[in-house]
């Protein structure tokens, strides 16, 4: 059956980034919904962002193109043309290797809950609040080189 049962997909809050950048991304939970249904031409994600939390540290792909659909509560789009709040209904898109570095941050009492769709193919990702890296081949490193 095509329905996706939410509660049968394993939520995690694992991340990649080392420390200190991993301490924002502790509430935020997420579901691979792509790779439960089956689906590989691009990533889906269900995401609960609990309050304080964020969706990453701000970022751009250089080949990949993310799009976000919120579903419930609200979170401050933060990019480079300043601060959006986001709430249910609403949707933002971010075109590969546009530069523009953006992430997703409650700041609510409450959860917030949206779906992000992108591809999941290794690209370069840029964080241009921090010395942080992380190129097609993995590995977080800083900009100037070395790793973290």
């Amino acid at each position: 059956m095509p329905k996706l049962d939410l509660d049968t997909i394993p939520q995690t809050n694992a991340t990649g980034y080392p420390k200190p950048y991993s301490d924002v991304v502790q509430g935020r939970w997420y579901r691979r919904l792509a790779r439960a249904s089956g689906i590989s031409d691009f990533g889906v994600s269900h995401v609960t962002l609990q309050p304080g939390a964020w969706s990453s540290q701000r970022h751009w792909h250089e080949g990949e193109d993310e799009f976000v659909v919120m579903l419930s509560g609200e979170a401050v789009l933060v990019d480079d043309s300043g601060e959006t709040m986001m709430r249910p209904g609403d949707v933002a898109a971010f075109p590969k290797g546009d530069g523009n570095g953006h992430v997703l941050q409650n700041r609510s009492d409450g959860d917030c809950v949206f779906i992000a769709v992108g591809r999941p193919a290794a690209t370069d990702c840029h964080y241009p609040d921090i010395d942080m890296h992380l190129p097609a081949g993995g590995g977080f490193r800083r900009k100037g080189g070395g790793t973290l």
